[in-house]
């Protein structure tokens, strides 16, 4: 049997409606090369944060993370994919980065928006960083 070319797929999620869509990319990707499917929210630790206690304020981000993979994960499994679900906390896209290497992906699906201008504005664009830096093949979701 051929090996697949995605045999991992890495789906980095923010809970925006690009996200989804990319899930749903990476849904019907997965079930054509059989492949194994990672959900991934990063708690954003680098923004300024003046609102709110850093601590109250982290924890904030890991309920809603912990809700978007939660979503994500029911998603796949009602399309009948298993699909693995982890939260990291640091830089984006270093994170992304990061575990695609260590999981060995082939393949990273990503919406090409996800944060707001101005959040997009101050942090860069992550869909733009990941396909100058991505260690295996990106495809970007419009």
């Amino acid at each position: 049997m051929r090996k697949s070319l995605y045999m991992k797929i890495l789906v980095p999620m923010d809970g925006s409606k690009y996200s989804e869509k990319a899930l749903l990319h990476a849904c019907d990707i997965s079930k054509k090369y059989q492949s194994n499917l990672i959900l991934l929210y990063v708690v954003e630790k680098s923004l300024p944060i003046n609102l709110l206690d850093r601590k109250e304020y982290l924890e904030i981000l890991r309920k809603f993370g912990n809700n978007v993979l939660m979503k994500g994960k029911k998603i796949t499994t009602d399309k009948g994919i298993d699909s693995k679900i982890i939260i990291k906390e640091g830089n984006i896209v270093n994170e992304i980065i990061k575990l695609a290497k260590n999981e060995k992906c082939n393949l990273i699906i990503v919406g090409n928006k996800g944060l707001g201008t101005a959040a997009r504005f101050l942090l860069g664009s992550v869909s733009n960083k990941l396909a100058n830096n991505s260690p295996c093949s990106i495809l970007i979701i419009k």
